[in-house]
C-alpha cells in the first residue's frame, strides 16, 4: 500500500523454502530499502526499487515482506520483474549424465574448455557468439529442456571449447538453469569459468561472482556493457575490482569484437598457468542461509561502493519515463496492441510479393522436373505422385510459410532485443495469474502469432513444468501466420463485400481482430480450466528481467531469427508435408467406380459437417491440411473443381464465386473462420509438442482441446442461425 516513490525498510520475511531463497538471492533481506516505482496497467504486480534494481511483486507476495516506512531519495537502475508464489510442479531428477556425448568428444579434442556464466541480459551470449562465430553446436542438456550451446575458438594455435551456460542469478538449484550451471562448473571440468557481469548493475551481479568463486578458483570476471556504463556516466575501476576479488577482471563491449581480444588473452593465460587466480572468498560465521546471503550482499555493496563512481545519479530516468508510459494503465495495453497490429500488418502485406516470386520459381522448377522425368521415361503415375503430389505440396508450403516467417521472426526478435517484449509479460501477468499460469505465457502466446511451433519451443522460458505444459497445450488457440491468409480471404469475400472502399477493408480487419481476441480469451479460459482440473497447481516461483532499452543489432537479429527460428520451423514443416502431399494426391486421384476416395471421405463426413455449418469437403480439407494450415483453401478449391491437384488462385473474386457456387453462405464463412482459429495444431506444432514434453498423451490432448472447442462453438452458432 506504499505510495509510489515513497521509501520503506524491510523488517522481516514471513516465508520459507524456495520463496525465501528467491527473495534472498535478489538481496531482499532485513534492513534493505524498498521503493515502489511502477504499477502494471491492471494495478498488479507493482515494481519496487531494491538495491539499485527494480523488482515487481504481486500483491499477495508483498504480504510476505514486513516493511517499516521511511523517507528516502530514489536511485534508478536496471529493472527486474520478479514474482514469488508457492512452488508449483518441479522437474524430477533424470539420472542422466552431465554432458552430451558430442560435448564430451569436443572437450577431448580441444586444448582447453571455458565455461561462460552470468545473469540473463548481460551480453554473455553475444560475447560467446562473437568469439565462436558460426562454429557452434546447439542442443539440449541431457534429460533437460534447457538448450545448450558450445563453440570452438582458436587463439595462438590452440583450440578452446567455449560452453555457454544458461543465464542464472544464483547457483542455489531453484531451477534447471541453476542446477545445470552449478553442476557443469563443479563437475564439467572447465579449465576456467568466465563470469560475465553488467557494468551498469555491478552490485547485483557480484552475488553470482562470489558463488562461482566458492566452487572454482580459476575464475575470470568479464565486466561487459562498458559502452552503456559510459553513456550513463558510470565509471568502474577494473584494477581495483581485480585486487578486491583476487581474480583477473577484463572490461568488454560485447558488440565490438576488438574489445574481446584482451578477454581471449586473459583466458589463455589462466588456462596455460601464466596467471594464477587467488579468489578472496567470503568467510561465513554461520551455515544459516539468510545470514550467508546477507553477508554476500553486504560484501557486494562494499566492493561496488569502492570501485564504482556514479557521476549521474538519475541515469535511469529516460528508461523510467518510457516505462511509465508503456506500462501505464491508460496506454500500456493500447501500445501493446498497436505494436502487435503493426507486426501482423507488415508480415501479411510484406509476405505477398515474396510468396508470389517463390510460387513462380517453384512452378518453373516443376516444369523442368516434368521434362526431366519425361526424358527419363519415368512411369506417368510415379511422375504425378512425386511432382503433383509431394513436390507441389512442398512447394506450396515453402512458398506460403517462408516469407511470413522470414518477416515476422526478425521483427519479433527486434522487439525482443529492444527490450519491449518483457514489458508485454509485465502488462499481462495479472490476467495469466488469474488463469493460474505464468506471466511468461504471454510471450509464448505472442510467438504463436508467428508460428505455433515456435511458440511451443519458446515455452522453455517457463520454469514450472506444469505451467510450461499449459502454455504448450493452449498455444494453438491463437492464429499463426498460416491461418491469417484464410481468415483474411474469407472475411474479405463474405463480410467485406457488403461494404465498399476503405470501409470494406476496415470491416474485414475488424472481423479478423475479433477472431484473434476470441483466441486470446479462450487461451485464458482453457488455461484456467486446466489449472483447476488435470493440471492442478498454483503459480510457481517466477522471475523475468525487464532489461534496459537497447538499440537492436539488425544484422545479428536477421541471422539469429532466420537460422534459429525460421529455418528450424520450416525444416519440421517439410518433414511433415512431404508424406502428406503423397496422401493428398492419392486420395484425390484414386477412384472407386467413378468417385475419388477424397469424395467418399467428404461424403462420409458431410452429415457431421452440416451440423457445424460447413460441408464434407471443408472438413476433409482441414484434416488433410495437417502439414500446414496454408494448404486448406487450395484443397477446398481442388475438391470443388475436381482437378486432382492443389489449386493456386490469387483472384479473391474468382475464389468467392467458386465458394458461393458450392453453397457457401455467411454462416459457412463464419464457421470456417471459427474452425480455422479452433482446430487441431498443424503437424509441425504437434511434432514440436511431442519433442518438448516427450508424451503422446499430452500431444493428443493438444490435438483435442482446440478441436473440441471449435466444434462446440460451430454447433452453437449453427443452432442459433437456424433458430433465427
Amino acid at each position: 500500500e506504499l505510495p509510489l516513490y515513497s521509501t520503506a525498510i524491510v523488517k522481516e520475511l514471513h516465508c520459507g523454502g524456495i520463496t525465501k531463497r528467491r527473495l534472498l538471492d535478489l538481496g531482499i533481506i532485513p534492513g534493505t530499502e524498498i521503493v515502489p516505482v511502477l504499477k502494471s496497467p491492471s494495478g498488479d504486480p507493482t515494481a519496487f526499487e531494491i538495491r539499485k534494481t527494480i523488482i515487481a511483486l504481486r500483491k499477495e507476495d508483498c504480504e510476505l515482506v514486513e516493511l517499516q516506512r521511511i523517507i528516502h531519495t530514489l536511485l534508478r537502475n536496471s529493472i527486474f520483474y520478479f514474482e514469488v508464489i508457492r512452488m508449483g510442479l518441479t522437474a524430477s531428477s533424470t539420472g542422466s549424465s552431465l554432458l552430451t556425448k558430442e560435448l564430451q568428444t569436443l572437450q577431448q579434442e580441444c586444448d582447453y574448455t571455458v565455461a561462460f556464466a552470468g545473469n540473463p541480459n548481460v551480453g554473455k551470449s553475444t560475447i560467446f557468439n562473437n568469439l565462436t562465430g558460426l562454429h557452434q553446436h546447439t542442443g539440449n542438456w541431457p534429460g533437460k529442456t534447457v538448450s545448450n550451446a558450445s563453440g570452438i575458438c582458436r587463439y595462438q594455435n590452440q583450440s578452446m571449447l567455449l560452453v555457454d551456460l544458461p543465464g542464472t542469478y544464483s547457483l542455489r538449484f531453484h531451477s534447471q538453469e541453476e542446477e545445470i550451471a552449478r553442476n557443469y562448473i563443479c563437475s564439467g571440468n572447465p579449465h576456467v569459468t568466465v563470469v560475465v557481469v553488467d557494468a551498469t548493475s555491478l552490485e547485483r551481479n557480484l552475488n553470482l561472482v562470489f558463488q562461482v568463486m566458492e566452487i572454482t578458483e580459476n575464475t575470470i570476471v568479464c565486466v561487459n556493457l562498458l559502452d552503456e556504463a559510459k553513456k550513463k556516466n558510470i565509471e568502474i575501476d577494473l584494477k581495483k575490482l581485480s585486487t578486491l576479488l583476487g581474480v583477473p577482471v577484463v572490461g568488454t563491449t560485447a558488440r565490438k569484437k576488438k574489445t574481446l581480444t584482451q578477454l581471449l588473452h586473459t583466458i589463455h593465460q589462466v588456462c596455460s598457468g601464466e596467471i594464477t587466480c587467488s579468489p578472496h572468498r567470503i568467510s561465513f560465521s554461520t551455515d544459516e542461509e539468510e545470514e550467508m546471503v546477507s553477508t554476500i550482499m553486504q560484501k557486494s555493496a562494499e566492493i561496488t561502493t569502492q570501485v564504482c563512481t556514479y557521476h549521474n545519479k538519475d541515469y535511469r530516468l529516460k528508461n523510467q519515463k518510457i516505462d511509465e508510459i508503456v506500462t501505464s494503465k491508460l496506454f500500456g495495453i493500447p501500445i501493446m496492441l498497436v505494436f502487435l497490429g503493426l507486426l501482423f500488418w507488415i508480415t501479411i502485406v510484406g509476405a505477398n510479393y515474396p510468396s508470389q516470386m517463390l510460387s513462380s520459381f517453384f512452378t518453373m522448377i516443376q516444369e523442368k522436373l516434368l521434362l526431366m522425368f519425361h526424358w527419363m521415361h519415368v512411369p506417368n503415375i510415379i511422375t504425378e505422385l512425386l511432382i503433383n503430389g509431394m513436390y507441389k505440396t512442398l512447394a506450396w508450403v515453402i512458398a506460403v510459410m517462408l516469407p511470413p516467417m522470414a518477416i515476422f521472426f526478425p521483427l519479433f526478435t527486434l522487439l525482443e532485443d529492444l527490450g519491449y517484449l518483457p514489458r508485454i509479460s509485465f502488462n499481462l501477468d495479472n490476467y495469466f495469474k488469474k488463469a493460474g499460469t505464468s506471466g511468461k505465457q504471454a510471450l509464448t502466446m505472442c510467438m504463436g502469432f508467428g508460428c505455433n511451433a515456435c511458440g511451443v519451443v519458446g515455452t522453455r522460458i517457463i520454469d514450472s513444468p506444469r505451467e510450461r505444459l499449459i502454455a504448450m497445450l493452449t498455444n494453438a488457440f491463437v492464429p499463426c501466420n498460416g491461418r491469417f491468409p484464410l481468415l483474411i480471404t474469407i472475411a474479405s469475400i463474405f463480410i467485406g463485400s457488403y461494404f465498399v472502399g476503405m470501409t470494406a477493408s476496415l470491416i474485414s480487419t475488424l472481423c479478423v481482430l475479433l477472431v484473434v481476441l476470441l483466441g486470446i480469451f479462450l487461451t485464458l479460459l482453457v488455461s484456467k480450466i486446466l489449472s483447476k482440473t488435470v493440471l492442478k497447481g498454483v503459480p510457481s516461483s517466477f522471475m523475468l528481467e525487464l532489461p534496459p532499452y537497447r538499440r537492436p543489432q539488425i544484422g545479428k537479429v536477421l541471422v539469429r531469427s532466420l537460422l534459429d527460428r525460421t529455418l528450424f520451423v520450416l525444416g519440421r514443416a517439410i518433414s511433415v508435408a512431404a508424406p502428406v502431399g503423397i496422401v493428398i494426391w492419392l486420395l484425390a486421384n484414386l477412384h472407386v467406380g467413378d468417385i475419388s476416395i477424397l469424395s467418399y471421405v467428404a461424403g462420409f463426413l458431410d452429415p457431421f459437417a452440416k451440423c457445424m455449418g460447413m460441408d464434407g469437403y471443408i472438413l476433409t480439407a482441414f484434416l488433410l491440411g495437417i502439414p500446414a494450415n496454408e494448404i486448406v483453401l487450395p484443397i477446398i478449391l481442388m475438391s470443388y473443381l475436381a482437378s486432382g491437384n492443389l489449386v493456386d488462385m490469387e483472384n479473391t473474386f474468382a475464389i468467392g464465386e467458386i465458394l458461393k457456387q458450392h453453397g457457401w453462405t455467411l454462416l459457412t464463412a463464419m464457421n470456417v473462420m471459427i474452425f480455422t482459429l479452433l482446430h487441431f495444431p498443424c503437424g509441425t506444432t504437434l511434432l514440436s509438442i511431442k519433442k518438448e514434453c516427450g508424451s503422446t498423451k499430452w500431444t493428443l490432448l493438444a490435438f483435442a482441446l482446440p478441436t473440441v472447442c471449435g466444434m462446440l462453438i460451430c454447433f452453437i452458432t449453427t443452432g442459433i442461425w437456424h433458430l433465427l
